[in-house]
């Protein structure tokens, strides 16, 4: 990069736009500016990371005020600490530089970035809750399929309606349950929602601090799919439940699942680890998970994917790793650590 542009921060100055960052690889998170830097300097570990990467929305906006956003999906290596590899950070603004300049809004710059090996898709449940979340933030309208959402969730049309329900429509509705009366409605209908639809919508609640009058209804459904061991119920009220503004409500289901003989299968150990880890700062809570993961037997390797998952989050990190100082550990689970040394 040339001596007057050295991270991304400063070339999305230098091109004149106003910015913002994302984490998008676990719970759709703002990256203040300053976290961002110190991100980018290597200063701190990402706090967010994911399968040894960091997953990043980029949303910036020329100063002449462009009808929408331009958005970068980036997914940029980490270290074994987690920090950014900065080389690799380099290589996308050169790129960046040499294919648009600074000239990075306009038509100029549409599909110039398509095969650079650091742009990336989200998957679809991901890409509609950012772009409810977009809309949402800089007061546009929701899409096109949002009214029909709202009019299914309010019971004003047939039971069979959800078949014709949109992805996009349900992350609309899930970013905007302020308005009107689509927090009042999602909680009479929730309970009752057919699973076709219920998966999907907790796959964008779990982007959205819900209040806590939702969350008593998500961890009460927890508390009930417990005692009538219904898997695919109890993941989506765990996922509905996981980025809840209430967290104690988080905290207590995460007790009563690893608890429950349900907290054996393998969907139920990568929802924990994956949507609510910051259940797992407590260490004796940590220990549990950990316990559990080293006695599956339904998916090869699962410990080994949540102990890494876990191990590189930097909050979490210091936790895990005095679970290998453990002493009161099962011998499976000993074995377990074992392996991962082998």
């Amino acid at each position: 990069m040339t001596a007057q542009i050295s991270t991304l921060g400063q070339l999305l100055s230098a091109a004149g736009t106003q910015w913002r960052a994302y984490d998008i690889g676990r719970r759709i998170t703002k990256i203040d500016k300053k976290q961002f830097a110190q991100i980018e300097g290597t200063l701190i570990p990402y706090p967010y990371p994911l399968a040894g990467h960091a997953l990043i929305a980029i949303q910036f906006w020329d100063n002449n005020a462009t009808l929408d956003p331009y958005v970068w999906f980036l997914k940029l290596p980490l270290d074994e600490q987690s920090k950014l590899v900065a080389a690799s950070r380099d290589h996308f603004a050169n790129m960046v530089l040499e294919a648009l300049g600074t000239e990075i809004t306009g038509e100029q710059a549409q599909g110039k970035l398509d095969n650079n090996p650091y742009v990336f898709t989200p998957n679809a449940n991901k890409l509609a809750a950012f772009n409810a979340l977009l809309k949402r933030e800089i007061n546009r309208p929701a899409s096109q399929y949002y009214e029909y959402a709202e009019l299914y969730f309010a019971g004003k049309l047939p039971e069979n309606a959800w078949q014709n329900v949109a992805v996009q429509g349900l992350a609309d509705f899930a970013f905007r349950l302020e308005h009107s009366h689509n927090a009042k409605n999602l909680h009479s209908v929730w309970s009752s929602l057919p699973i076709q639809v219920k998966q999907p919508l907790s796959a964008m609640l779990e982007h959205v601090p819900t209040d806590t009058h939702l969350s008593e209804l998500f961890y009460n459904d927890c508390i009930s799919a417990l005692k009538n061991k219904q898997l695919d119920i109890l993941i989506c009220n765990l996922r509905a439940l996981s980025a809840t503004k209430a967290q104690g409500l988080l905290l207590q289901a995460t007790d009563l699942i690893l608890a429950d003989e349900l907290a054996n299968e393998a969907d139920i150990l990568l929802t924990l680890t994956g949507r609510c880890w910051e259940a797992f700062n407590e260490q004796s809570r940590l220990f549990i998970l950990l316990d559990k993961a080293a006695h599956n037997t339904q998916v090869d390797g699962l410990f080994t994917s949540i102990f890494a998952d876990l191990v590189a989050i930097p909050s979490l990190r210091p936790h895990v790793l005095s679970i290998l100082r453990a002493e009161n550990r099962s011998e499976t689970l000993s074995r377990a650590i074992g392996r991962l040394f082998s």
